[in-house]
């Protein structure tokens, strides 16, 4: 299950994943994945043929472009491949690519979805996308630019239950790319003596923070206390994080939930999780170790998730911020 401290909507916000469910685990179809190169360039896979009608009227990078396309658009496999090629540099493995993205009913040509006007979107091209979704890393990857690609996702048989699905297009625009920020094994900053009254914090022998809550008194208001203050960047509320955390409730000092148990560090926006850690950790430095304590009005309220009921205290290292 995903970590109790995610709010139960972060998956509703991966846009790739709302627009097209599994699209991130597709595998690379239609030809074997060219060898490496110094410079690789964007790699076309599928049913490319079908893509030759898509025709684009550029209108900036806030508004979607004009798409025309032959209908009805039908692939029986994921395909993809740059329509216009920008001008700029080539985006390389393991940068965040900025992206925007309108979709279409392959059928009709109705607009199923468009971010333009919005926020780019970010897209980590990262060996977990490489081992996961080949076609995808392979088609951005080289890519340039202002590049647009077409990306046809099949459509879906009906089901019991459900209606069949045409097949999707989509039109990516790559706006940017940056080199991803590194990711902390542990925190680093300046230790800080917190006030009397909180709960207390020590590492056991493996390094993990263990949670007293004895005699501590229910909040009546949120608490952030930095335990250590890290010297990195300042998180904003739109940023996506990687942590390390340990959770408890205060009612019954019991672990509830633990990165640290699973051995993977957890990534998410600050959007996408409950409001004691919205507001607790935006503002807070890269390095620095928090101890939240949380009323239950910002968490779970009265009916709780699991064992995270009631009032809760977390520990949270913030490694990294993308």
């Amino acid at each position: 299950m995903s970590p109790p401290c995610l709010d139960e909507s972060f998956q509703l916000r991966r846009l790739l994943a709302i627009l097209l469910p599994g699209l991130l685990l597709l595998t690379a179809c239609g030809g074997s994945e060219a060898p490496p190169a110094p410079e690789p360039t964007s790699q076309s896979a599928g049913e490319t043929a079908k893509l030759d009608s898509v025709k684009l009227t550029e209108n900036g990078d806030k508004k979607a472009p004009g798409v025309d396309f032959t209908k009805p658009l039908d692939v029986k496999e994921p395909t993809v491949k740059v329509v216009t090629e920008g001008s700029g540099d080539r985006v390389k493995a393991n940068q965040i690519a900025d992206i925007s993205i309108v979709a279409f009913n392959g059928k009709d040509g109705s607009t199923l979805e468009d971010t333009f006007p919005n926020d780019p979107e970010p897209l980590e091209l990262n060996d977990e996308l490489k081992g996961s979704s080949p076609v995808i890393y392979n088609a951005f990857v080289g890519a340039k630019i202002g590049s647009h690609l077409a990306l046809a996702v099949p459509g879906q048989a009906a089901a019991e239950g459900t209606a069949a699905k045409p097949t999707q297009l989509l039109i990516v625009k790559v706006l940017s790319a940056k080199d991803a920020p590194p990711v902390l094994d542990k925190p680093e900053g300046d230790a800080v003596t917190p006030p009397a009254g909180l709960p207390t914090v020590k590492e056991n022998d493996k390094g993990v923070p263990e949670i007293s809550v004895a005699g501590v008194k229910a909040p009546t208001a949120l608490v952030s206390q930095d335990l250590i203050t890290g010297k990195g960047q300042a998180l904003k509320e739109t940023d996506t994080i990687t942590v390390n955390y340990v959770g408890v409730a205060l009612a019954t000092g019991k672990v509830f939930d633990s990165s640290f148990e699973s051995g993977k560090k957890a990534t998410f926006p600050l959007t996408g999780v409950i409001k004691g850690w919205t507001q607790g950790l935006t503002g807070k430095t890269v390095g620095s170790r928090v101890l939240l304590v949380v009323p239950k009005d910002l968490a779970y309220g009265d009916q709780g998730q699991g064992d995270a009921k009631g009032d809760l205290v977390f520990v949270v290292d913030i490694l990294g911020v993308k």
